[in-house]
């Protein structure tokens, strides 16, 4: 339980503590006034109970029209203080949802965890970061608000309503020749207390299903992006029957999961739904041996049944809310395991000594370089060098052997390893795989920047030296080929001519005439520039190279 507290209380403190903390606050307090409000009519409308029955047990009917009457106004009242509640509430509930998730993103993408915590690269590696970060910020906020406006309510509700109960049940109830004084209160306390126990000893194990509902749903989710995303490989190779074979193992998990929740949800239900429609009757039954001894009247009576509804109706609060703290309890499991994790260095078990310096006359040197995987895996050492600008180095190996890695390193992305890197700044790094952006070839071609940076002339002149001058910039990049996905990436290095290139791969989907064509062009546009270059082919298009080989 203190574990659960610290947990929720951190996340809290992200949500709450971001931009403008003291104007959500502030809002939350109109909140929290306006449900007091609530429980004030409330208690209002326990008294007016009394008069209304009592004018009926009159024949009043004068006095049971005015009471109608104030009852509407109490109805206008209260409708008009939940409706602005709730309407505050969901305001503040997208400003701090906004705090989370900007604190979510921060450490996800920024913190490069993205890169780090995926699978194959940390033994912590998230599962469905997209879903943590889309819905389970939302549901975590949304949650916070209502159970802690509705404890904090419900307590000074409490307060209220049991010194009402207090006053209105001083007759005693006699059983077996032993009076026991205000025994409405006694009984309210008393019945909601053993229902808990028996609510959560049948509920307990919900919060363990609801956590696995979500991540099994999650992983479906993220299978049909799959397919939609790998829509082309699937379709050349056939894959239509595999990809309903994993589709439908998923959903089976989603299936299997969902009747163990909705059993252990109909175990709790065999009392939490009898108890809930009862709590409201329970009280004139309990009420009816004062009434039947001529000590309250119909008035009394009802007013006295709605006294001991509100109480134990509020302390009911654990009972009636059960399934949705079961769902707090997940979330915020899940949430606070990915902002650990985010937050939390790579694996400390496998070598992290890469010690990484300034280069102080612009070239970059290798010394005692030794990468390993996250498991610990020592790769090929990698052969001490030192590449001076203009330079061109292929880097050459076996598939396997570390040469990405090494690029990776370069990058200072990679962090397993031990030795020294001597290196400038402004590595440009082109992977095999670009990306590339849906809003289009400008925005493509000039990312990580944005198209107005260089302008359309300047992204014209790239695409054209990329082997792509019959392009219109209105094409769709849905659209493109593999090799034209390559050379549009290969635009960016037109554009923004760096002093170091590192191309991984990054012409792999060209044939060799085109890629001969579009490495010749870079090397002209950019003479002083050094180019490590992982490929399968030997990239003479360069000019004179050296040799790195890996493993």
């Amino acid at each position: 339980m203190r574990q659960l507290f610290r947990r929720v209380m951190r996340l809290a403190w992200i949500a709450v503590s971001g931009p403008g903390m003291w104007g959500g606050l502030a809002v939350y307090g109109v909140v929290l006034a306006l449900q007091f409000l609530g429980v004030w009519i409330s208690v209002r409308l326990i008294a007016w109970n009394k008069a209304f029955y009592d004018a009926l047990e009159q024949m009043d009917a004068a006095g049971a029209l005015h009471q109608i009457g104030v009852f509407g106004l109490w109805i206008a009242a209260s409708a008009a203080a939940f409706l602005a509640g709730d309407w505050l509430r969901k305001r503040l509930l997208m400003r701090w949802r906004a705090n989370l998730t900007r604190r979510a993103l921060d450490l996800w993408v920024s913190g490069r965890a993205y890169w780090y915590l995926r699978p194959g690269m940390s033994p912590g590696a998230i599962d469905n970061p997209d879903q943590r970060i889309a819905e389970d910020c939302r549901l975590f906020v949304n949650r916070l608000l209502i159970e802690t406006l509705d404890l904090i309510t419900n307590v000074v509700a409490l307060v209220s309503y049991v010194t009402l109960l207090w006053a209105l049940s001083s007759f005693p109830l006699h059983l077996w020749g032993v009076g026991i004084p205000r025994y409405m209160v006694w009984a309210a306390f008393l019945y909601v207390a053993l229902s808990s126990v028996v609510t959560h000893l049948l509920g307990r194990p919900l919060k363990s299903a609801i956590f696995t509902q979500e991540k099994r749903e999650a992983d479906f989710r993220h299978a049909l992006i799959q397919l939609r995303e790998n829509a082309n490989a699937i379709a050349v190779a056939g894959g239509e029957p595999a990809e309903t074979r994993r589709l439908n193992r998923l959903f089976a998990a989603v299936r299997g999961n969902w009747n163990l929740l909705i059993r252990r949800e109909l175990v709790l239900g065999l009392f939490a739904r009898p108890y809930f429609q009862t709590v409201l009757r329970i009280p004139t039954f309990l009420a009816l041996p004062a009434y039947f001894a001529g000590t309250v009247t119909l008035g009394g009576l009802m007013q006295l049944a709605s006294a001991f509804s509100n109480v134990t109706t509020t302390l009911s609060w654990f009972i009636f809310s059960y399934r949705d703290l079961a769902e707090f309890v997940a979330v915020s499991e899940r949430l606070d395991g990915l902002f650990r994790t985010a937050a939390a260095p790579p694996l400390q078990q496998v070598p992290q000594r890469i010690a990484r310096l300034p280069s102080d006359d612009g070239s970059l040197r290798l010394q005692g370089l030794h990468l390993h995987t996250p498991e610990g895996r020592a790769l090929a050492p990698v052969p001490d060098i030192v590449v001076r600008p203009g330079e061109t180095i292929w880097i050459n190996g076996a598939s396997g052997r570390g040469k990405s890695t090494l690029l990776a390193a370069l990058a200072r992305l990679w962090p397993y390893g031990e030795g020294r890197i001597t290196a400038p700044g402004g590595l440009h790094v082109l992977p095999q795989q670009p990306r590339l952006l849906p809003e289009g070839i400008a925005a493509s071609a000039s990312y990580p920047e944005p198209p107005e940076t260089y302008g359309p002339d300047r992204i014209t002149d790239a695409l054209r030296q990329s082997g792509l001058g019959a392009l219109s910039q209105e094409a769709r990049v849905e659209d493109l080929s593999g090799g034209e996905r390559q050379r549009l990436a290969l635009a960016r290095v037109f554009l923004a001519r760096p002093g170091w290139v590192v191309l991984d791969e990054a012409t792999s989907a060209l044939d060799p005439e085109t890629e001969a064509l579009v490495l010749r062009n870079l090397r002209e546009a950019l003479p002083d520039a050094a180019i490590l270059c992982v490929s399968h082919r030997r990239p003479d298009a360069l000019g004179p190279f050296r040799t790195l080989e890996i493993g």
